[in-house]
């Protein structure tokens, strides 16, 4: 069974009968909106970037020339500058701007895809997943990872018995945001635009896509989160928590030093699922499944997940597809970090 799932982990199981190309307003061009999903949107098949949001007049001629977009600034995108010219609008701001930015692009009806997490509160959220069903417009939230082709195959490998019934599953995502030089200044280090720090940003990763891969929501979490750095006196630094399930247990780790480092590992009865390098962006996975028929392992599994995040979104509204990671799935995971941070606060176990 396994050597099937791992000899298609590059295939797009949600590419149907779309025609046509979904044109994406852009924004937020922040680092990893100009070097990962710009990038990506211009690979891809089904989207293309037309327009692209910044309040840097220099950001915004760059983005012109380099992409050939329309850019505007944020008080034109709010006054429906250039509506005429994208059908979707991709929100990669501080998490704390996520709401007014999409319900701005709600109100053009343009549909939405957020970058994860929703917004920095739980209210927020809800106030933003609401914006778009009034408005009847279609919201993904951009959990990248689940469209990934070998997380897919993962997914229907567990859901087919194949490590038998999940017991546990451990993930960690480590990145040190102030290495390379990076801004000490920075919005992911102030707790009111962030919300959280290392938790919100890396740790729904492993969160995420370990729910994902199973197919449950949480019941209980408990947790610790330390800042022993004065620079990250606003959020977490490190956050480790334990997030209960109805028939399995997740132990997770995020953090925002050290050498960085990502890993997801599913236990099941009878057998085991492993992938190094699992969620940082354009890169290869390893992946290793181990079950009483045997052992094997596959280097460079998958796709890049960015492209194929912007072509599923894409897709889906083309083609008036199902949505999976939608506004409820990014809501479940904004209640999860919540309950995270307030057993982090008490020392108490938080139900869900």
């Amino acid at each position: 069974m396994y050597d099937t799932t791992l000899s298609e982990t590059r295939r797009r199981d949600w590419d149907g009968d779309a025609t046509g190309t979904l044109r994406l307003a852009i924004v937020g061009c922040g680092n990893y909106a100009r070097s990962v999903s710009i990038p990506a949107i211009v690979e891809g098949r089904y989207a293309e970037a037309t327009v692209a949001v910044s309040g840097d007049p220099d950001k915004r001629a760059s983005l012109a020339d380099e992409f050939g977009v329309t850019a505007v600034d944020y008080d034109e995108y709010e006054a429906g500058a250039a509506t005429d010219e994208y059908d979707a609008v991709y929100v990669a701001t501080p998490n704390r701007l996520h709401l007014p930015h999409v319900r701005t692009a709600a109100s053009h009806g343009k549909h939405v895809i957020c970058e994860k997490p929703l917004e920095a509160t739980v209210a927020r959220a809800e106030e933003l997943v609401a914006a778009c069903e009034d408005a009847g417009v279609r919201l993904m939230t951009a959990y990248r990872m689940q469209t990934d082709p070998v997380m897919r195959r993962l997914r229907e490998f567990v859901a087919d018995g194949g490590i038998g019934d999940l017991r546990r599953a451990t993930g960690d995502f480590a990145f040190p945001v102030l290495g390379g030089g990076r801004d000490p200044d920075q919005w992911r280090l102030d707790g009111r635009l962030a919300g959280g720090g290392a938790l919100y940003d890396v740790g729904v990763y492993p969160l995420n896509t370990a729910r994902f891969l199973a197919g449950d929501d949480p019941v209980a979490v408990s947790a610790t989160t330390r800042s022993p750095d004065p620079a990250f006196d606003e959020v977490d630094q490190y956050a480790d928590f334990r997030v209960e399930f109805d028939d399995w247990v997740g132990g997770f780790s995020a953090a925002f030093s050290g050498r960085e480092h990502t890993f997801l590992e599913l236990l099941g009865s009878d057998g085991r699922v492993a992938v190094e390098s699992a969620f940082q962006p354009g890169v290869a996975r390893d992946v290793t499944v181990e079950t009483a028929e045997g052992r094997v392992a596959v280097a460079d599994a998958g796709a890049d997940e960015t492209v194929e995040e912007f072509d599923y979104f894409a897709h889906a509204v083309l083609s008036d597809g199902d949505i999976e990671p939608d506004g409820a799935d990014g809501l479940v995971d904004m209640r999860t970090l919540k309950a995270i941070q307030e057993s982090a606060a008490s020392g108490a176990r938080v139900e869900l």
